[in-house]
């Protein structure tokens, strides 16, 4: 563990050049005087690390000194490999310096963790993007990503779902994610942090400075947060469902992860058919009447009558088309 630490510690200050005994602390979760210790132990071990005291003061390994990777297990170096998106790479136009990194990891491990990373390649394919769905085309995304990585601000068109459907926006871009093979610009507009989709930026134009970058700010908590409020704007109210052990079953797979959750937690106990009576949120009676009919004869909504009703109209309407 500590050894894996100590590996840790360089990678850290070769990749971020200085660092204080806090921040080490805090990234390693341990404690401070932890990190005093790991410090004399790479000092006694010979490697070129040195401190300064003082507010702007910190750790930092002489310049030139790079670490090998030879402290890597065999689990680490499987994952580098497992980890790799060649699409959305692709899409951002650095494929071939994914495939390059690759090579040069393969050429500096140990033969035997070599030899597991290449079956890592043989054998797993992480695709990323969702079935039945085209790639879309995101004409801008290098741009995009150019500004992200420089901090620069842009001044974009950008095509929206309400009225106005097209607006101008200044933008400050903290960051992308893909998301089932779309991209996403996280980015200030104004006050407030929001959300765009990259395939509706219509036009974009870089504009001149940089932005100030929030300190601290985390992309991955952003997003969390922000799918979290998006699941939540969604649910418009709630639907009481029995369902088949098919139609209970076959949920994971037309439902959203919201919907499944909330069937698993409010499920009642089978009644002597085994279907089982489940509240689950909708989004709204239209969007309810599609979803539900894609179960078919596995699910009976009970409440709300609306909806009830709803699914019995396009029920009919179903079996006069085939029967008519």
């Amino acid at each position: 563990m500590r050894a894996s630490r100590l590996v840790s510690i360089l990678l850290l200050l070769q990749t971020r050049g200085r660092m204080t005994a806090r921040e080490l602390a805090e990234r390693l979760e341990v404690s401070v005087r932890t990190i005093y210790r790991d410090v004399e132990s790479l000092h006694a071990a010979g490697i070129p690390l040195y401190g300064d005291a003082g507010p702007s003061g910190g750790y930092q390994l002489l310049d030139g000194y790079r670490t090998r990777l030879t402290g890597l297990t065999a689990d680490e170096a499987e994952s580098l490999f497992l980890a790799g998106l060649p699409g959305p790479a692709a899409e951002l136009g650095l494929g071939a310096v994914v495939t390059a990194a690759q090579l040069k990891l393969m050429a500096a491990l140990p033969v035997e963790l070599r030899d597991r990373a290449g079956r890592i390649q043989e054998r797993f394919l992480l695709d990323a993007p969702t079935w039945y769905r085209d790639p879309e085309p995101v004409a801008h995304l290098t741009a995009v990503a150019e500004a992200v990585w420089n901090e620069h601000p842009l001044q974009v068109r950008y095509r929206r779902w309400r009225a106005p459907q097209e607006v101008e926006r200044r933008l400050e871009p903290y960051g992308l994610v893909v998301k089932a093979g779309r991209w996403y610009l996280v980015a200030r507009c104004g006050a407030d942090v929001r959300t765009y989709r990259v395939s509706q930026i219509l036009e974009l134009h870089p504009l001149p400075g940089r932005i100030a970058r929030p300190e601290g700010f985390d992309l991955a908590a952003y997003w969390q947060g922000h799918l979290a409020e998006f699941e939540a704007r969604l649910r418009w109210g709630e639907a009481v469902v029995r369902l088949s052990p098919s139609g209970l079953g076959r949920l994971r797979d037309l439902m959203t992860p919201g919907v499944v959750a909330a069937a698993k937690e409010t499920a009642g106990p089978p009644d002597e058919e085994g279907w089982v009576t489940v509240t689950v949120p909708i989004e709204s009676i239209g969007h309810a009447v599609a979803e539900f009919l894609r179960l078919g004869p596995d699910a009976e909504v009970v409440a709300p009558p609306e909806l009830r009703e709803r699914i019995a109209d396009a029920a009919e309407l179903v079996v006069r088309r085939y029967r008519g």
